[in-house]
């Protein structure tokens, strides 16, 4: 009888145990969590030095609103600066909806009159618009984030461009991607030659182009053999075209899907199909649970401060500002509940390594193009609008993204990549 009772109370507490092994990423009720990434540890914090005077005012030209996640990043930024500095409401001017065209140059010049000091503009088309208003009032400081022009129209000391490495951020969710690969692989839902992922572009701009380079080297790092197709909806914002953009991939045989695209439309259709995601500017883990995985994002608090404290200092802003890993600039979110194991702590490696300069996105001897490694490249940094190169963007074996001017500027097509649509 004590051998029994013995018996009963071992299977019971290996029951309990294996419950709360199975349990991971849930709660009591069973219901999923995500697994806390905590902010990078090295972070350089972007102050605003001095009193900032009661009369200062700054504003913020959005081409969407906070439905699409990538204004949404910029509008919120903003609060948040807004209310660390103790902004009144009359001080901060934001104006969503505004599209690329003489409307941007109509909202910057209404906000350079109602008396911003600073005025920014969120979308690459608005940049034509900015440096017009830029022209006619000198003494307000233009900002445009994803622009090019900056560094090249120095009769403009007013007007200057913005971006982040994030580049790196979306490298380290292509890592995440490629633990999940190797995962599948391993447990045999997947064989190794069925290593494809899926990525929806909005534009076969080099900043799209960019994006989903690094986010498959990151794949790649840990699938070697993984292979990406690649599809543009020709929108920033169209939930209808991302969605069915992910659905097509699914159906092409696409295990795993990203995007550089601002709904919920592609996240949603992977939730339903199943098959895991990773998104961008932020965590998609509440409407897909079952399939989120990470999100990386650009955080634009530190430029809006390092903007203000220019002003307020009189202190001459730089042409092209790059936001990195270490200015708080590029951010992950916390990991989805299905990340493969490990996941976490090769992410905290991963961006410590890119954060100090060891490890290289871009390195050539990562990648090769046509089946030949890359010892040099000519990339069109300065955007004269002739579509040449003039600067030698690869040295010390990796291609320099961002360095020569914050856009991005590496438009090259990899091996392994393939276009499904390539004139958009």
């Amino acid at each position: 009888m004590k051998k029994t009772l013995i018996s009963v109370i071992a299977v019971i507490l290996a029951t309990i145990m294996l419950a709360a092994c199975l349990a991971g990423c849930g709660d009591a009720s069973g219901a999923k969590k995500e697994i806390e990434l905590k902010p990078f540890d090295g972070i350089v914090e972007q102050k605003v030095n001095g009193e900032i005077p009661a009369t200062f005012k700054i504003g913020l030209i959005c081409l969407h609103d906070k439905n699409s996640t990538y204004d949404k990043n910029f509008i919120v930024a903003m609060e948040n600066v807004q209310k660390e500095l103790g902004l009144k409401d009359e001080q901060v001017i934001i104006a969503t909806g505004i599209p690329e065209g003489a409307e941007c140059k109509d909202k910057a010049v209404e906000m350079a009159e109602a008396g911003c000091q600073v005025i920014i503009a969120d979308s690459f088309g608005h940049e034509s618009y900015m440096m017009e208003a830029a022209k006619q009032y000198p003494n307000v400081l233009f900002a445009h984030c994803t622009g090019t022009k900056a560094h090249t129209n120095t009769d403009l000391p007013n007007y200057v461009n913005a971006f982040a490495s994030i580049y790196e951020g979306r490298y380290v969710a292509g890592v995440v991607a490629g633990l999940k690969l190797k995962e599948m692989i391993d447990t045999g839902k997947i064989t190794a030659d069925k290593a494809k992922v899926g990525y929806i572009g909005a534009f076969t701009y080099a900043e799209v182009i960019s994006g989903y380079t690094s986010w498959f080297l990151g794949v790649r790092s840990i699938v070697p053999t993984a292979t990406m197709d690649v599809t543009f909806t020709g929108s920033w914002y169209d939930e209808t075209a991302e969605n069915n953009a992910a659905k097509k991939l699914i159906s092409s045989g696409c295990v795993l899907i990203s995007q550089h695209a601002d709904s919920m439309g592609a996240p949603n259709a992977c939730e339903e199909a199943g098959v895991p995601n990773v998104s961008y500017n932020g965590s998609t883990f509440a409407a897909c649970p079952n399939t989120f995985l990470i999100s990386s994002r650009i955080n634009w608090s530190p430029y809006y401060k390092y903007l203000i404290d220019c002003k307020v200092n009189n202190k001459t802003a730089v042409k092209d500002y790059i936001g990195t890993i270490k200015t708080g600039s590029v951010e992950l979110t916390n990991l989805g509940a299905s990340v493969a194991n490990g996941t976490l702590e090769k992410v905290i490696e991963v961006r410590k390594a890119l954060a100090d300069g060891t490890l290289k996105v871009f390195d050539t001897s990562k990648f090769t193009v046509n089946g030949e490694a890359l010892t040099t490249y000519m990339a069109d940094v300065d955007d004269m609008g002739d579509y040449k190169g003039e600067t030698e963007a690869i040295s010390n074996g990796y291609f320099h993204e961002s360095e020569y001017r914050s856009a991005p500027y590496f438009d090259l097509t990899i091996d392994g990549i393939n276009l499904l649509d390539t004139k958009i």
